[in-house]
């Protein structure tokens, strides 16, 4: 049994190889996540290392800026291990607050369990540095790539700050409570006896507000399907839908299976055809699926060769949640700003458009195809909509409310921190009828 000092020593060795394998390498931080948590035990120490390593993702530029004016020559692309280590020693005393004399202990005998014993004494003198001398100056951009900085700054010059702001700050978790399972009410007094703190939001029916994040697994019936994690902003796709009982509905952009689930807990009859590209996570989406209960047909295809998969009968909606560049949920993936690249957008807008032009004659007459990304930039958003319209004759733009955030002319759009959701984009478009 490792001891306490042990174990937190085990953690901050283990964030440091998470940080190094995304912010060196390249990697994912969910895949990372997914690969090294399990292998510690307590979920104290599970916890504490994804708070650190997503706050030295937020604040790595800072970071960096600081072993540059200390050292004379701060660890290198061989030492990334040890960079990273500092990295977590840093956002342990500048942004959880944890005792900095536990957390400069733990995170030097780290650097031993790491093989840089000989660096040990310096990765003490430089927290301790950090202790006596301010870090360098927050700035809500520097996380950002100059590149996607200046495209939001145009596409949005009057929130920008509010943005860059909004996504450097750890999220709230959403809930949604399953209505075929258990009534948000029941379920909220669950989470009372538990003592989870929450709030509601009554314009979203479906959905739970926790200020503070949890666990999932000290969530109350999440096992048994009662809840699911979903952002608000996404959650209120389904209203935006706004879809008749027992239609034929699409969703060609399934994965992770949130919103399929979501549509069937509200409209149980629905046939309901999920598809994503990628069978790995058609696999998942399955998983997630039989958790909450949701009948739902999930195949393997790419949604734009229509020739593959599609049996001639028409939907009388279809959901396109379209790949995009993210660029909404910066502030729970904050490895976006790693690996997005300046030429992934026209990929990305060119994609969009062959999904809107694929699935559009699979609609039927009067149907609605609701187009939405989890994107700031206007060109996956109003422009890519914009253009959709003006060649498509039989394509209408079907208003929404301010529910759905900021009418762009072609579709709403919310800013990350709105009503403390995510960045999301909507645009619901009717198929004229004859």
């Amino acid at each position: 049994m490792q001891t306490e000092r042990g174990s937190g020593a085990a953690s901050r060795a283990v964030a440091a190889r998470i940080l190094d394998a995304v912010l060196h390498q390249g990697r994912s931080l969910k895949a990372e996540f997914a690969s090294h948590l399990p292998t510690l035990a307590d979920p104290r120490d599970r916890a504490l290392v994804e708070a650190a390593v997503m706050a030295a993702l937020r604040e790595h530029g800072r970071y960096a800026d600081a072993l540059n004016g200390w050292m004379t020559r701060p660890p290198g692309k061989r030492d990334g291990v040890l960079r990273a280590l500092l990295y977590i020693g840093f956002a342990q005393l500048d942004v959880m607050g944890l005792p900095a004399h536990a957390a400069v202990a733990a995170t030097v005998d780290a650097a031993r369990n790491l093989k840089y014993a000989h660096q040990a004494g310096l990765v003490n003198a430089v927290l301790r540095r950090a202790l006596r001398e301010p870090l360098p100056a927050r700035r809500a951009d520097a996380a950002w790539p100059r590149w996607l900085s200046m495209r939001v700054r145009k596409d949005w010059p009057e929130d920008a700050e509010a943005i860059f702001a909004a996504s450097a700050v750890p999220p709230p978790m959403w809930l949604r409570v399953n209505r075929q399972k258990v009534s948000r009410e029941a379920y909220v007094e669950k989470l009372q006896r538990a003592g989870i703190g929450h709030a509601l939001l009554e314009a979203l029916p479906d959905a739970v507000y926790l200020p503070e994040p949890v666990p999932v697994d000290t969530l109350p019936g999440f096992a048994e399907g009662e809840v699911s994690i979903q952002d608000g902003s996404a959650q209120r796709l389904l209203d935006a839908l706004d879809i008749a009982p027992g239609v034929r509905v699409l969703d060609a952009c399934a994965a992770p299976g949130g919103k399929a689930a979501h549509l069937i807990e509200r409209y149980p009859a629905t046939r309901l055809l999920a598809l994503d590209v990628d069978a790995r996570r058609v696999r998942r989406m399955a998983e997630t699926f039989a958790r909450t209960g949701a009948a739902v047909q999930a195949r393997a295809f790419d949604a734009t060769a229509t020739e593959s998969w599609w049996d001639g009968e028409p939907f009388a909606a279809i959901i396109i949640d379209a790949p995009c560049s993210a660029t909404g949920v910066v502030r729970r993936q904050p490895d976006i700003l790693l690996h997005r690249r300046e030429d992934d957008i026209p990929r990305l807008v060119a994609l969009q458009a062959r999904l809107l032009d694929a699935l559009w004659p699979l609609l039927a007459p009067g149907g609605v195809l609701l187009y939405a990304t989890c994107s700031l930039l206007s060109a996956e958003n109003s422009r890519q909509i914009a253009a959709f319209l003006s060649r498509s004759a039989d394509a209408r733009l079907l208003p929404l409310d301010a529910r759905f955030g900021r009418d762009t002319g072609y579709g709403h759009q919310r800013l990350p921190g709105e009503n403390a959701m995510d960045g999301f984009f909507y645009a619901r478009i009717e198929k004229a009828r004859g």
